[in-house]
C-alpha cells in the first residue's frame, strides 16, 4: 500500500476506528431524522452516506426482512444500479445476508473471491479486482427478532480497520432497529395486506361460482358449493373426475379464493417425469447427492412453502414415493435427496387423479394409508356430458378467447353447429371441447362458427343420409341442413317465408325438411332443431 494510500485510511478512520468527532454527529442527526414524520428512508440515506464518503465503502446496502413472506430484500444502497438492487432478494439461511438473519449474528467475509456462500445475487460483482475485497454483514436486531441487515464492500488493507468499521454498523443497526420495526408494520405489511384484500375482492365476486370457472349446471353448483366450504380451511383436497374436466381450474380457484392467497402456487404432474427424477423434482436436492447434482437445489414442496402445491396425476406415484408423500402429509417436513436436515413446510396439498385410487388400493397398487391421508375432502368433478347447457356456454367462452387471439370478428356458433356440440359424447372432455372450438374459429370465413366448420366425427351424427363420412356428399348434406335450420329460425317456422329466403318452392322446401326431420312447430315454439 501506498503512503499516500494508507494516510487516507488513517485519516478517515484516525488509527483504526472512526472519528467519534465524526460519528457523534451523525448519531445525533440520526436520532433526530428518526423522530420526525416521514424521514426514515432519507436517514438510511444519510448512513449510507457516510459509510461511501467516511468509511470509503464502495457498495452498501440496508436490507430488510419480511417475516411473513420470508423475504430479505435491498430497501436502500449505495453502488448498486437499480437493476442490480431489485435482483438482492434472499430467503431465509440464503447467502451472507440469509445466513446472517437466520443465526442472528454479524458475518464478516475477509476476501470475497475465498467464501463460496457469497452469491452475488445481485450481479453487482465483475471479478478481478472485486474478488479481493471484504464483506461485512449486521444483523439489525430488535429483542429477538431479526429485521434485516447493514452490508458493506470495501478493500481493507488492515484487518484493524475492518473490525473497526463493523462495530460502527453494530451501533447503527442498533439505532435504526426501532425505526425498521414501525416501517415494516406500517408499510411493507400494511401495503401486502391491501394488496391480499384487492385480490381477495376480485376473487370472490361470485361466491359460488367462481370466475376463473365456466358453467352453471346443477352438477357444476354442486361442485361450487363443495369448493365454498373448503376454500377456507388448510384440508388436503383430492379431485376425482376423468381427463379434461377441468381439475387444474379448481385447484386454482382453491388457491386464489383461500386464506392466503398471495402464497405460492406451484404445480407438478406425477406422470410427467421419470421416477428417478421425481423424488428431487419434488423434495430437492443437496450439492453432490447423485452424478450431476453441481449445487444444492430447492423441490417443489419447499417452493411451494406458504401456499398450495398442486399434485396432478397422483395415482401415478411409485411404491417409494407413495411412502415419501405420506410423510409430507403426516408431518409436514422432509428431507432433500442426499441430504439429513428435516424441512419443515407449511403448505395445503391439492391432489388430482382420473384413476378409481380404491380399486388401486384393492390391487396392491397404491397404499391404503396414503389413500385415506389424500381423501379427508374429495370433490367428484363431472365430465362434460352431464353438464347440459354448459357446452354451449364453454363454447361461446372459447370462441371470444379465440376470436381475440386470432384477430378474427367470430360472435355467432349456427344453431345446427350447437346441435352437434351438444350431441356429441366429448371423451375428452372441455380439453375436447376447447380444441374443437378453437379449430372451428380458425376454420370459418365470417363470423360464425358453422357446422362444416366441426370436425367431421361431430357432423356424422347430423347427417344420417350423408353417405361415406368425409366425402362431398356429407359435407353439403351438413351445409344443406344448417341452411335449412336458420332460415325456419330466422322466421319462426313459417315454411313459406323460409322457401322464399331460400329459393326454394314450398314443395322443394317440404322435401328438404323430410329428408332431415325437420317440423315448422318446433320452430314456432323456439326449439332449435332437433338431433337427426
Amino acid at each position: 500500500m501506498t503512503c499516500e494510500k494508507k494516510h487516507s485510511d488513517e485519516a478517515r478512520t484516525c488509527g483504526g476506528g472512526v472519528c467519534r468527532g465524526g460519528i457523534v454527529p451523525l448519531l445525533h442527526e440520526i436520532g433526530r431524522m428518526l423522530s420526525g414524520p416521514e424521514d426514515f428512508c432519507a436517514a438510511l440515506d444519510r448512513i449510507l452516506g457516510y459509510m461511501h464518503a467516511e468509511m470509503g465503502v464502495r457498495r452498501g446496502m440496508i436490507s430488510l426482512h419480511h417475516r411473513e413472506s420470508g423475504r430479505i430484500f435491498v430497501h436502500r444502497s449505495i453502488g448498486l444500479t437499480p437493476e442490480e438492487q431489485e435482483r438482492g432478494v434472499y430467503h431465509l439461511g440464503e447467502g451472507i445476508t440469509g445466513r446472517v438473519v437466520e443465526t442472528a449474528r454479524p458475518i464478516i467475509v475477509r476476501r470475497i473471491g475465498d467464501e463460496p456462500a457469497f452469491l452475488n445475487r445481485t450481479r453487482s460483482l465483475s471479478g478481478g479486482p472485486d474478488l479481493e475485497l471484504s464483506f461485512m454483514c449486521v444483523p439489525i436486531l430488535r429483542g429477538s427478532k431479526v429485521l434485516g441487515t447493514i452490508s458493506a464492500e470495501r478493500l481493507y488493507e488492515d484487518r484493524r480497520f475492518l473490525d473497526r468499521h463493523v462495530d460502527v454498523l453494530m451501533v447503527m443497526s442498533h439505532m435504526l432497529a426501532h425505526a425498521v420495526e414501525l416501517y415494516l408494520v406500517e408499510k411493507v405489511d400494511l401495503a401486502r395486506w391491501e394488496q391480499r384484500t384487492r385480490l381477495l375482492v376480485d376473487r370472490l365476486k361470485e361466491r359460488f361460482h367462481p370466475a376463473s370457472i365456466i358453467g352453471a349446471s346443477a352438477p357444476m353448483r354442486e361442485v361450487y358449493a363443495l369448493m365454498r366450504k373448503v376454500s377456507q380451511t388448510r384440508t388436503t383436497v383430492l379431485l376425482l373426475g376423468e381427463s379434461g374436466v377441468g381439475k387444474e381450474m379448481i385447484a386454482n380457484a382453491l388457491h386464489y379464493d383461500g386464506s392466503n392467497p398471495e402464497g405460492p402456487l406451484v404445480k407438478f404432474n406425477c406422470a410427467a417425469l421419470p421416477e428417478n427424477l421425481v423424488e428431487s423434482e419434488l423434495f430437492g436436492h443437496e450439492k453432490g447427492a447423485f452424478t450431476g447434482a453441481v449445487q444444492t437445489r430447492k423441490g417443489r414442496f419447499e417452493e411451494a412453502d406458504g401456499g398450495t402445491i398442486f399434485l396432478d396425476e397422483v395415482g401415478e406415484l411409485s411404491p417409494a414415493m407413495q411412502a415419501k408423500l405420506l410423510r409430507v402429509l403426516q408431518e409436514r417436513r422432509f428431507e432433500r435427496v442426499g441430504g439429513n436436515q428435516s424441512i419443515p413446510v407449511n403448505i395445503r396439498i391439492i391432489a388430482a387423479t382420473n384413476r378409481n385410487l380404491q380399486e388401486m388400493v384393492a390391487q396392491g397398487a397404491f397404499r391404503e394409508d396414503l389413500y385415506y391421508r389424500l381423501n379427508v375432502f374429495p370433490i367428484m368433478v363431472p365430465p362434460l356430458r352431464e353438464r347440459g347447457s354448459d357446452i354451449v356456454t364453454l363454447a361461446e367462452h372459447f370462441m371470444a378467447r379465440y376470436s381475440r387471439e386470432t384477430e378474427k370478428n367470430v360472435s355467432t356458433i349456427a344453431t345446427s353447429a350447437l346441435n352437434m356440440l351438444v350431441q356429441h359424447d366429448w371423451p375428452g372432455n372441455v380439453r375436447e371441447l376447447e380444441n374443437v372450438v378453437h379449430r372451428a374459429v380458425i376454420l370459418t370465413e365470417d363470423d360464425t362458427i358453422h357446422a362444416h366448420d366441426l370436425p367431421l366425427s361431430l357432423q356424422s351424427a347430423m347427417a344420417p343420409d350423408a353417405g361415406a363420412p368425409g366425402g362431398l356428399e356429407a359435407r353439403l348434406a351438413c351445409v344443406e341442413y344448417e341452411m335449412l335450420v336458420e332460415a325456419l329460425r330466422a322466421h319462426r317456422g313459417n315454411t313459406t317465408e323460409a322457401a322464399r329466403a331460400l329459393g326454394l318452392t314450398r314443395r322443394i322446401m317440404g322435401l328438404r325438411m323430410k329428408r332431415f326431420n325437420l317440423t315448422y312447430r318446433q320452430f314456432r315454439r323456439g326449439e332449435g332443431a332437433p338431433a337427426s
